[in-house]
């Protein structure tokens, strides 16, 4: 290599021999040196240089880009050997930049690799009209293909193929003027299924005429997120629709949502506005919110009162059951859900029920009588008798006034007997009235012993007519329950007139007892007992006891227990049975509305 062609060149030079010893450095090496000793610039080159240099010489070739490290500089050698074979030229130029752009372009794309080797999402390139020329490996996992499968097919032939043409036209009109677009639409799985895709695409323009040559897209499959906002939409249709008023609220009382009933029921206007439950919910009902509502409802996840809601209109009152339902979300924030079921349909659907059951209860009433009436008549008879009797004799008194000094006594006595008996047959009328009265139910504090004793005293000589003795233990100051008097005498007569026929059928002719008693059961409730000595049930009739129409009777109609348990129910009390070792013990638990008192025996 001629000298002068080393001395002019740019880049520092260096001459060796063939040991690999420096003998000449040129202009530029000689600066970079500045002023060292030529054997200075094995600091730069590379650190096996001699064996370099040898196999440079025996191989008469160059040996290109061996890299030497100089403190935070790296240097690029280029060896090239004399053509007499006695010295080599080493011709370097710095290259750190280049390298470390180089060594992190190698990273980028060993990075970029593994997250597109990796990452949930599709990505694809294509060509302007849509041909797939690459996809990442998430096509196998997202569409069921490979993506050596995927390589040169057209994506819209995935595509479902409702609205695709205004969807394709739409995608390449974006791409052509911003250059990126967005779309969701669904595509179709290797297995024939459809997926929701959202894909975003980028246009990679060429250089020089701007034109799209490739099309970037990065897809995700969002079936799981349509679904779900599908199902938010169809809930909140739902809600909308619910007959039932609901309401957003938040635990500070202020509403964000009413559906149209709640709207229509508390009046107000299509606008929602800013509303509280303090707008319509009593102080009361605010602090049984506070209280115990909200807490209850985290817990529990529902809390329930009946209360009434006022209309903003200043229309009445509305009476509603109260549901307070708390949610979470997905992040553990509480929210809250309330509804208003409207309790007006419900109370007068109630109280149908209610005068239907007292209609039935009458027709029961008259059946009864009517079944007593021989014994009712024999009470009536008796006190008319005896004042028919006391009436005579005073008349016969009357005439022998002048001659029986005691006659005017014998009436005076006669007169006071007729009243004693006329009174006790009208007491026994009054109560047969009463007995018989028609109309709607009136819940009273009543004396339970009192109330007992007259139905004993209306089965009684039906009792005695079947030789059955009616064995009472009622105390004297039983606790007073709240009830209708007529009605829970009828159920009482009921069922001490079952107890009396089960004995007849059991022993007829012959002696036998019903016994009817009463106690407290602590301090939850009072409980009225009658047990017969008839024949029991088997397991089958115990079964249907109180079952509508169901009885053992040959004329029968089977609605007393049915109907007793009924009446009993609607006191907020209970009616069952017992099967004991003989006969049958029914059980009738009345709810307590009085303290209780010391019971005494009669």
């Amino acid at each position: 290599m001629p000298l002068a062609l080393l001395t002019y060149d740019p880049q520092p030079s260096v001459v060796l021999d063939a040991e690999g010893s420096p003998r000449i450095a040129n202009m530029a090496m000689s600066q970079m040196l500045a002023g060292k000793p030529l054997a200075e610039v094995h600091t730069i080159l590379p650190h096996n240089l001699p064996e370099l240099v040898r196999a440079c010489l025996q191989q008469r070739r160059a040996i290109e880009q061996v890299e030497a490290q100089c403190n935070e500089q790296v240097w690029l050698w280029t060896l090239i050997p004399e053509p007499d074979g006695q010295w080599v030229v080493a011709r370097g130029r710095e290259a750190s930049a280049e390298l470390m752009a180089a060594r992190e372009a190698v990273k980028s794309r060993r990075l970029y690799r593994l997250i597109t080797e990796n990452t949930t999402d599709l990505i694809s390139r294509h060509t302007p009209d849509g041909r797939f020329l690459d996809a990442s490996p998430a096509s196998w996992t997202l569409l069921g293909y490979w993506p050596e499968r995927l390589r040169g097919k057209l994506a819209q032939r995935f595509f479902h193929p409702h609205a695709m043409a205004p969807m394709l036209r739409q995608a390449s009109e974006a791409l052509e003027l911003d250059g990126y677009h967005t779309m969701t639409y669904r595509i179709r799985h290797q297995a024939g299924h459809y997926l929701w895709f959202e894909t975003a695409s980028r246009a990679i323009r060429d250089t020089y005429t701007g034109t799209v040559v490739e099309v970037v897209s990065v897809s995700r499959d969002i079936t799981a997120r349509i679904h779900a906002q599908e199902n938010k939409q169809r809930l909140a249709e739902v809600v909308e629709a619910n007959p039932d008023p609901v309401l957003f609220i938040d635990q500070a009382g202020r509403v964000s949502y009413f559906n149209v009933a709640a709207l229509r029921l508390l009046a107000l206007t299509g606008e929602q506005g800013r509303h509280s439950l303090s707008d319509f919910l009593s102080d009361q009902d605010l602090a049984q919110f506070d209280s115990m509502g909200w807490c209850h409802a985290e817990q529990e996840g529902l809390w329930r009162i009946e209360t009434c809601v006022e209309p903003l209109n200043g229309a009445p009152s509305v009476p509603v059951s109260l549901l307070l339902l708390a949610h979470r979300s997905a992040g553990g924030e509480r929210y809250f859900s309330l509804v208003l079921r409207d309790r007006r349909e419900r109370a007068l659907r109630e109280a149908q029920q209610r005068h239907h059951q007292d209609e039935m209860a009458h027709t029961a009433r008259l059946v009864s009588l009517g079944e007593l009436a021989s014994g009712i008549a024999h009470e009536i008879n008796q006190p008319l008798a005896a004042v028919v009797n006391y009436a005579s004799a005073s008349q016969r008194y009357l005439q022998s006034l002048g001659s029986n000094p005691l006659a005017a006594e014998r009436v005076a006595q006669g007169l006071e007997r007729i009243n004693q008996h006329a009174n006790h047959a009208a007491e026994v009328i009054k109560r047969l009235r009463g007995f018989l009265r028609k109309g709607r139910r009136t819940l009273q504090l009543l004396e339970v012993r009192e109330v007992a004793l007259q139905a004993v005293s209306l089965c009684a000589w039906e009792a005695r007519e079947k030789e059955v003795t009616l064995d009472v233990q009622l105390p004297q100051n039983l606790p007073q329950v709240y009830a209708d008097r007529v009605l829970l005498e009828q159920v009482l007569l009921n069922l001490l007139r079952n107890a009396i026929d089960a004995n007849r059928e059991h022993h007829p002719a012959q002696p036998s007892s019903v016994f009817l008693r009463a106690c407290t059961l602590g301090s939850d409730g009072l409980q009225i007992t009658v047990q017969d000595q008839g024949p029991g049930v088997n397991a089958e009739q115990f079964e249907q006891l109180f079952t509508p129409f169901y009885t053992s009777k040959a004329d029968g109609l089977g609605l007393g227990l049915s109907m007793s348990r009924s009446i009993v129910e609607g006191f907020g009390g209970e009616l069952d049975a017992q099967v004991q070792p003989q006969g049958l013990l029914l059980c009738c638990r009345l709810p307590l509305m009085a303290p209780l008192k010391k019971d005494e025996g009669v």
